[in-house]
């Protein structure tokens, strides 16, 4: 027997949930995959050469920030982390994107340097609006 509903907008409610849900873990997981292939990448001898050629000092950064990277994506995927500290993750992942493409910027890179961290934020922002929207707040910058 099938249920008939008698709240057609609950029912909307419940699919855009839905919905957002999926592509929230579909485009996290993405996302985490990507953070955690930089944070080994940066680990390698090819990373500490490329932190070296956007003037990044060959120091303990590198290995900072892929510690940081981690914890980053254990915060994301891991659903009773509170979320006031998803929030602090997904602005750390916002700040490490723009500062990537500002020292690809000051460095005159070209154009297919900045592929990556475009792709990389375009994910961010969509894993981050589906969290938004499956926790029924805004996702709205404010300006």
């Amino acid at each position: 027997m099938e249920s008939i509903s008698q709240n057609p907008a609950t029912d909307a409610g419940r699919a855009t949930s839905k919905a957002a849900t999926i592509l929230f873990w579909i485009f996290t997981a993405l996302f985490c995959l990507e953070m955690c292939f930089t944070a080994y990448y940066e680990l390698l001898p090819q990373g500490a050469q490329a932190f070296i050629r956007l003037g990044f000092p060959n120091g303990s950064f590198r290995y900072e920030l892929s510690l940081a990277k981690l914890a980053g994506v254990a915060v994301l995927l891991v659903p009773m982390i509170p979320a006031r500290l998803k929030e602090w993750a997904y602005a750390g992942f916002a700040i490490n994107l723009v500062s990537a493409v500002i020292a690809h910027l000051s460095i005159g890179d070209r154009r297919l340097a900045f592929i990556p961290s475009t792709l990389t934020s375009m994910l961010w922002a969509v894993s981050y609006f589906c969290w938004r929207r499956m926790r029924g707040a805004p996702a709205e910058v404010a300006g």
